[in-house]
């Protein structure tokens, strides 16, 4: 059951993806990786550093995907992906979809190991990214399941000859995926957490963004409070689903990710501490996993 203000949202129709989009989803990341190498090993760092940023977004976008099985492939493949992405981005994201699918069951609570970064001060959240790469990791290995345990191991196993086999050969662009993807791994907790969740709380608990170039650099994966409410609609159709309920429940969409960019968004920058008269009445929501 959902929040009453969200009862006529129409979200259904988000849920089905195109073939197209469906390529679009499993090769997202794939020109990005192969550009940073490209460049690494032509020596322009900058564009190395650049496409870097961009693949391991994209791919973030596609382990997320996968988490909620949203990616538009079936099972066995969404596993596969998952494979491939912790080879890439040199982390386990099967343990990071059991802690990640926690955070959905409760968002900012006390078991939300993920979402409870966002309650440091922002350079805390910088400082201790490893921190956080880490105790997500290990909070997926520790309480997953037996099945969900042995897929993390072959997670890390992988990893391990990957970053082996770099530190072994010294070849140039796997020594520098390595330290890229390392680095990219220290920031998630910031970008991808703190970012989307601070100042929130346990009624509106993610923020959202409308700054379309924003959304476009960072493959709307910004579109956040949409994607908690309703986490069955793929990343492909938020922005759609961010103008519903723009239109007929803007409580839930007034706090953005960036503040200083309110006015391109058109709405307000609001005190978090503030709770809509809407949404005052009923302060404990239904978590969605």
């Amino acid at each position: 059951m959902r929040h009453p203000s969200l009862a006529n949202i129409e979200w259904q129709d988000l849920r089905q993806l195109s073939l197209s989009e469906n390529i679009y989803n499993i090769f997202l990341s794939l020109p990005f990786l192969l550009l940073s190498w490209w460049s690494a090993w032509q020596g322009w760092w900058l564009l190395a550093l650049v496409a870097t940023f961009f693949f391991f977004t994209a791919a973030l976008r596609q382990a997320h995907d996968c988490y909620h099985r949203t990616l538009g492939v079936g099972r066995l493949a969404t596993g596969l992906m998952l494979f491939l992405l912790s080879i890439t981005m040199l982390c386990s994201t099967h343990a990071i979809r059991h802690t990640h699918l926690n955070h959905h069951q409760d968002p900012l609570g006390d078991s939300d190991v993920e979402g409870n970064w966002a309650r440091l001060p922002w350079y805390q959240a910088i400082l201790g990214g490893g921190i956080f790469s880490i105790a997500i990791q290990w909070f997926g290995l520790t309480h997953g399941s037996r099945h969900n345990r042995i897929l993390v191991a072959c997670d890390m196993l992988l990893i391990f000859a990957v970053i082996a086999t770099g530190f072994i050969t010294m070849h140039p662009i796997l020594i520098y995926h390595v330290l890229v993807m390392i680095l990219a791994n220290t920031m998630v907790g910031f970008f991808a957490v703190w970012s989307v969740h601070h100042g929130c709380d346990d009624v509106v608990y993610a923020r959202s963004e409308r700054h379309p170039l924003i959304n476009l650099l960072t493959f709307n994966l910004l579109y956040h409070i949409e994607h908690h409410l309703f986490p069955a609609v793929p990343t492909n159709h938020l922005p759609v689903l961010a103008k519903r309920l723009d239109a007929a429940a803007p409580q839930w969409t007034q706090q953005p990710v960036i503040p200083f960019l309110a006015p391109v968004n058109k709405y307000p920058v609001v005190n978090m501490n503030k709770k809509s008269n809407s949404l005052d009445t009923e302060v404990s929501l239904i978590k969605e996993s």
